[in-house]
């Protein structure tokens, strides 16, 4: 009798992926509980277990397959056959032959020899495909690794740890300048995404399966998370009457009081206060006023939250993610700030999970840290409102009369205009400035 392997849910709007690795090929035993087949979805990937042991009989999804939720990927069978399968040199030395060259494009690195020739049947698995990924990134050598799974086989946990543990020794002798770096520099504190720069100029060749250099172009496969991305930004546009309002915020409060209570807030709360708690606060309480750019409309209905998860965009290798900050309204600055760092580091070593992207009532998004003067956010679907914060500029404006200099920030809100009237959102954006610019009715706020 044979147990079906199926696609199991993917999270919320998540309904197809594409089969990666296959971890096991036919004929391999499989104890319940082992990883079978790495699924790749446009936010993170996933891996798809045993639920009995038994035989892998029968693969019915290859590699790069589109996949939907319950269909069959493959069959497991009966233990009975895992005997007979292993008892047999000649298949066993078969499969061994046919799996070897499956990493296709990363060559030596995948696999020490000394594993295979050590364990030719049962021996070390190749690296998964994200820890392949990440080490190309980085400059890993794989050989230097050491996988602790079962059967030896990388990880992306391992290939990270292994990572912290390079980092360490070079970290001790510099931390005053680090320090230093982190003070000159603030709004980077709390809004990471490095990776984006380096992508562009990292010299590592993609795998021949994904990219095709000839002469003066290079032809590069799109990643399933890119292709959704893409897909999504044009079905925003399409769908929703996106508009755009504009204002500046003259951030001279908000950089005294950091400068004020930084050094004290950091010992307290082993976090560095940034702008990014300020304007997550100062969000909620404009949505607090303005209740309908909480909202988003299913058919001919507009449906109303009453909860504040705000999401939080970070730029990775592969594409923009949206994490999100849960119940921020009833978080503290320290715990924003906290939770920001600690999504936007597990964003840049890819292991956020379906958890930390779902749901979301609004978003901010942070386009100064790169330099961005001024720009037009795009709708994160099916939100009806994003806000995006841009570059902090010693600017002249008029106060009271006369032209002085004051560190001032365009911000701009896109909203959806089916249900959020103009007034309502140059309303909404002039509250965000009216609390960023009193950080004493922010608390109140808050």
């Amino acid at each position: 009798m044979s147990v079906e392997i199926r696609v199991p849910e993917l999270g919320e709007s998540i309904v197809d992926a594409v089969v990666g690795t296959w971890m096991k090929h036919e004929g391999d035993a499989v104890q319940q509980g082992d990883a079978l087949v790495e699924l790749e979805t446009d936010k993170v990937n996933l891996e798809v277990s045993a639920e009995q042991s038994g035989v892998l009989q029968k693969i019915l999804k290859q590699e790069g397959d589109v996949v939907t939720v319950g269909e069959v990927l493959g069959l497991i069978g009966e233990s009975v056959g895992a005997a007979a399968s292993q008892a047999a040199p000649p298949a066993a030395s078969s499969r061994v032959a046919t799996s070897t060259p499956a990493p296709t494009g990363v060559g030596e690195q995948k696999t020490p020899t000394g594993a295979l020739s050590s364990a030719p049947v049962d021996g070390q698995r190749p690296p998964s495909p994200l820890a392949r990924r990440i080490a190309a990134e980085h400059h890993i050598d794989l050989s230097q690794v050491q996988g602790n799974s079962p059967h030896g086989r990388i990880t992306r946990d391992d290939v990270l740890h292994y990572m912290e543990q390079q980092a360490q020794p070079p970290a001790q002798p510099v931390p005053a300048a680090l320090r230093a770096s982190a003070q000159t520099q603030p709004q980077t504190a709390v809004q990471p995404m490095p990776a984006v720069p380096t992508a562009q100029t990292a010299p590592t060749p993609l795998p021949l399966t994904q990219a095709e250099q000839t002469g003066r172009e290079e032809r590069i496969r799109l990643s399933r998370r890119r292709q959704t991305i893409a897909q999504r930004l044009v079905e925003t546009q399409h769908t929703a009457a996106m508009l755009t309002t504009f204002n500046e915020i003259d951030m001279s409060a908000v950089i005294d009081l950091r400068n004020r209570r930084k050094e004290a807030f950091k010992e307290r709360h082993d976090v560095s206060l940034g702008f990014m708690s300020f304007f997550t606060k100062a969000v909620v309480g404009a949505l607090k006023a303005f209740p309908r750019l909480n909202a988003e409309i299913q058919g001919n209905e507009m449906i109303l939250k009453h909860y504040y998860d705000i999401g939080i965009a970070v730029g990775a290798e592969e594409g923009l993610v949206v994490p999100v900050v849960r119940d921020a309204d009833r978080k503290s600055f320290a715990e924003i700030e906290r939770e920001i760092a600690a999504l936007a580091k597990k964003a840049r070593e890819n292991r956020l999970t379906l958890a930390d992207l779902q749901g979301g009532t609004f978003t901010i998004t942070n386009g100064g840290v790169f330099g961005s003067l001024l720009s037009t956010p795009i709708l994160n679907g099916p939100q009806v409102g994003i806000l995006g914060m841009h570059k902090i500029e010693q600017r002249p404006i008029a106060l009271n009369g006369q032209v002085v200099i004051h560190p001032m920030m365009y911000v701009a809100l896109s909203y959806d205009h089916r249900i959020v009237d103009g007034r309502e959102a140059v309303q909404f954006l002039v509250r965000v400035k009216e609390l960023v610019e009193d950080p004493e009715a922010l608390l109140l706020e808050g």
